[in-house]
Order: C-alpha cells, then structure tokens, then sequence
C-alpha cells in the first residue's frame, strides 16, 4: 500500500522515505483537508527551481551513482544500495533528497508545460 499525488502529477510517494507534504518544499504549502491539496502557477517556478538547485546540492556526488543506480535497477533495498557505495547510515537521508528532487522536477516539467499544477497529495 502506498500513498499517492492525483490531479495534474501521477506520483507515488517513496515508502518509507518521504512524506506526504514534501511538496512544501518547492515553495507552495499545501492546504489540508483529508488530504494536501497543492496549487503551482508559472509564478512559483522559481521557487520550484530553487527547491530543485538545493536538492541537487544536498545530493552533491551521490545524484549521479544514485542516476546511474536506478537505470540500473527497477527498486532498491539497503543491502544493493550498500553494494553500489552508499553508507548505510547515509541511506535514507540520501534516499530522501533524491526523491524530493524526483517530485520538483515532476512539478517543474509539469508546470512549465501547462502554466499550472494541481494536484492532492494522500496524507
């Protein structure tokens, strides 16, 4: 069972990994009813890019054997994510900004394309 973005984004959040408001990051703060309803105007671009440049710098090195890990492999579980270099302890704060990074590019793509983005986030 997983929990999930529907509306302009079909986006499966990571297990485990990341939270349901992890789109607060990228400069919009979700309105919460039963679920996170987030709104994205061509405006909040910026922002989007900037949550986006924070990632990739968090992530420094790791985004690219993290790239090149998930041509790879279709999942991932600690022991093949410590096989491919990773430490351990590093795993799911890596994890996290890499699928942060995952959603702000999907929100990104999205919003330049349509010149909006709306979607609700499953808490």
């Amino acid at each position: 069972m997983g929990r999930y973005i529907t509306g302009d984004l079909d986006y499966k959040f990571w297990f485990g990994v990341q939270s349901s408001d992890d789109a607060d990051f990228f400069g919009v703060t979700g309105q919460q009813p039963e679920e996170l309803e987030y709104y994205f105007s061509i405006e909040d671009l910026p922002k989007v890019k900037e949550g986006i440049e924070k990632c990739k710098e968090a992530l420094g090195k790791n985004k690219a054997k993290l790239d090149k890990f998930f041509k790879k492999h279709n999942g991932y579980n600690d022991e093949m994510m410590v096989e491919a270099g990773f430490p351990e302890k590093d795993i799911p704060e890596i994890l996290k900004w890499y699928a942060r990074l995952e959603l702000g590019k999907k929100i990104y793509d999205y919003t330049k394309k349509h010149k909006s983005c709306c979607f609700e986030a499953e808490l």
